[in-house]
């Protein structure tokens, strides 16, 4: 007989708000929150998620609804969902739960989605210092394939994922994210000087009762007030997987996450239509409502045998994935470096992010002489399938990392040749991306070499 549909546990309904759906949504990982669904292993099941933020920002021509966005509020998940042996008995702290992807995609009558950059005063973006400014491009979905009218001359296949999907940490686990990060928030200034350059702030997104909704548990009993000052924000990844942000987690991809409470209470969201490797603008993937169907297997005593703890606890261990076999074939690429050398012309010792920085601005000066915005290159290299690098970390003092960018995915050859760039109405890429002026007061950088 033929596998049987896959059960909807998590239904979505894109016309009512996130905290109005019919099975409730959260935006921390705690082990308290309660799941909504339960599984059994081989069972193929189905998750609908909205964008990160929940339906805040619209299908328009205007970039303000980034500025006004709670950032507390994300991301919205969709679970916990408790996963069952086939015997009826749940996972067990210490076994692996392997998550593997058998389809996914935009949901049904939502098939759009957006990539923005937040204003400097407002979250702000991995080149937040060059780009201080709210911006936002929407693009369509024709089938696997993505175009915006905000960067014309592109089209491209979009490797499609969930930018988080992650098990409930147990209560000692929480506790090591708060210290740890609250000990960098407090003193992350007195240690770091990587903060003068790349300009990111907060240090840490701690625990706040402000935005926080827990799924089943109702706001403002005494639980949701003890629970919403103590669950972790959804910003980092962390050793439960959570917003990785890994681009190749697709169709047929296979995570294996550790499991840390009895049931391992998986949760996802955060779609992505496409996105490139280190989603440069921070709401920078192609964001959309989607779905995901999954089929998870329990392995007993996993994290012990196959996750060695990087860490003084043997909680602390990272999940491993196989990427899967269904990816957009590009043949030709151009590949841009950078090295641990500032806008300033300062050194730095093998610092892998400031070449990674280095390397991201040369690519949107570069991809900018073929008559784009700055902004839009910056929206694109976080929004198409581009590859990031750590190309080399040993040799002092200047690690290297490199942006290599499909070539196919421009109407033009933007390969360098012996004449010069072409001009004239063909390559004017009209009509820009939206955006907003910078307002605030946090100096920015201005590369006095750039060609704009």
């Amino acid at each position: 007989m033929a596998p049987p549909t896959p059960r909807l546990v998590v239904p979505i309904d894109l016309t009512k708000k996130p905290w109005e759906q019919k099975v409730p949504l959260h935006n921390r990982f705690h082990p308290e929150i309660p799941p909504v669904a339960d599984v059994k292993e081989g069972e193929m099941f189905r998750v609908e998620m909205v964008d990160w933020i929940g339906g805040a920002i619209g299908d328009n021509d205007s970039a303000h609804d980034l500025k006004a966005i709670n950032l507390s509020e994300g991301h919205y998940l969709s679970g916990p969902i408790r996963v069952f042996d086939k015997e009826g008995v749940p996972a067990k702290a210490g076994d692996l739960l392997a998550v593997e992807i058998c389809n996914l995609g935009p949901l049904p009558g939502s098939e759009w989605g957006y990539t923005g950059s937040l204003d400097r005063e407002h979250g702000g973006s991995f080149l937040t210092d060059h780009f201080p400014a709210a911006t936002k491009a929407i693009w369509y979905f024709e089938g696997i394939y993505a175009h915006s009218p905000q960067i014309p001359g592109v089209r491209f296949a979009g490797i499609t994922h969930p930018g988080i999907i992650g098990t409930a940490p147990s209560m000692e686990l929480l506790n090591i994210w708060n210290e740890r990060e609250t000990e960098l928030q407090e003193n992350g200034h007195k240690l770091l000087t990587l903060s003068d350059h790349l300009h990111q702030r907060p240090f840490a997104c701690l625990p706040t009762p402000d935005g926080c909704y827990l799924g089943k548990i109702e706001q403002g009993t005494p639980e949701w007030e003890k629970i919403s000052k103590e669950a972790a924000r959804t910003i980092p990844g962390r050793e439960n997987g959570g917003n990785c942000d890994i681009k190749n987690l697709s169709t047929g991809s296979k995570i294996y996450l550790p499991v840390f409470v009895e049931g391992a209470n998986l949760s996802t969201g955060d779609m992505h239509f496409s996105q490139g490797d280190g989603e440069v603008s921070f709401c920078g993937a192609i964001e959309m409502n989607g779905f995901l169907e999954l089929k998870c297997e329990i392995i007993r005593g996993g994290m012990k045998e196959y996750l060695t703890p990087m860490g003084p606890t043997p909680l602390h261990v990272n999940p491993i994935f196989e990427i899967g076999p269904i990816e957009p074939r590009f043949s030709e690429w151009l590949v841009f470096e950078g090295v641990s050398v500032d806008e300033n012309g300062k050194q730095h010792y093998l610092d892998a992010s400031i070449a990674f920085k280095r390397a991201v601005l040369n690519a949107i000066d570069y991809i900018s002489k073929f008559g784009y915005s700055r902004e839009q290159v910056y929206l694109l290299l976080s929004a198409c399938p581009c590859e990031g690098r750590i190309s080399g970390i040993v040799d002092s003092p200047n690690a290297c990392a490199t942006l290599a960018i499909p070539t196919a995915i421009f109407d033009q050859d933007i390969r360098p040749k012996a004449r010069k760039v072409p001009v004239g109405p063909r390559v004017v890429r009209t009509p820009d991306v939206m955006k907003l002026t910078y307002d605030g007061n946090l100096p920015t950088t201005k590369n006095p070499s750039a060609s704009a």
